[in-house]
């Protein structure tokens, strides 16, 4: 709450005299009138104190690095952006497909004949299409990684099991111990495809 002391001079006194009036305080009790001198400036009406840094920041422009203060107008803006954008989409190629129809055929056939084990979840019904070229050995050897991962995790839950550390199973271990073998197929499968490359 900031007041401001309005100075007046009385006439009856010495011209260049000011006075703070009488004020009532929240309270309801009355301050004295004071007497004070030629220049004086409430506390409140006092500037805040700021060092040439905190001066020198407020007088340059609130704008991001390398923008200039002649800003260009919004409609300028909204063009080149949109120049941009219409540039990058013709500098990239479409995506093509680097597999061929028999190759995805063949992937459902082979989902469709093979029988699903009870153990299996949706994600291992879902044909598993690989495109050929250095991409799919990236994502193949990525792959690798992570189902070594995972036969990592399951041969350090079955050590558990058989030092007695878990004694109930729940039915996501019990899960994950059956499909051990089907992991270790496909990181067999996975080698013999990276090492034909």
């Amino acid at each position: 709450m900031t007041m401001s002391f309005l100075c007046f001079s009385l006439s009856s006194l010495l011209p260049g005299e000011y006075f703070i009036p009488a004020s009532q305080r929240p309270d309801g009790t009355w301050r004295k009138a004071r007497k004070v001198k030629d220049g004086y400036v409430p506390q409140e009406e006092v500037p805040v104190y700021e060092n040439k840094g905190v001066q020198w920041l407020k007088s340059k422009p609130n704008l991001p690095p390398g923008l200039s203060v002649e800003a260009e107008n919004p409609e300028t803006k909204a063009k080149k952006s949109k120049k941009k954008k219409h540039k990058k989409k013709e500098e990239q190629p479409p995506p093509e497909a680097s597999f061929t129809i028999e190759e995805v055929t063949d992937s459902f056939e082979q989902m469709a004949t093979k029988q699903r084990r009870p153990s299996q979840g949706l994600l291992s019904a879902t044909p598993v299409v690989t495109p050929t070229g250095p991409q799919s050995n990236v994502d193949a050897a990525k792959r690798l990684r992570n189902l070594r991962k995972k036969l990592k995790q399951i041969d350090d839950l079955k050590a558990k099991v058989d030092a007695g550390e878990v004694k109930v199973m729940e039915k996501e271990q019990e899960e994950k111990l059956a499909k051990r073998q089907e992991v270790v197929d496909e990181i067999e499968e996975l080698v013999q495809e990276l090492s034909d490359v």
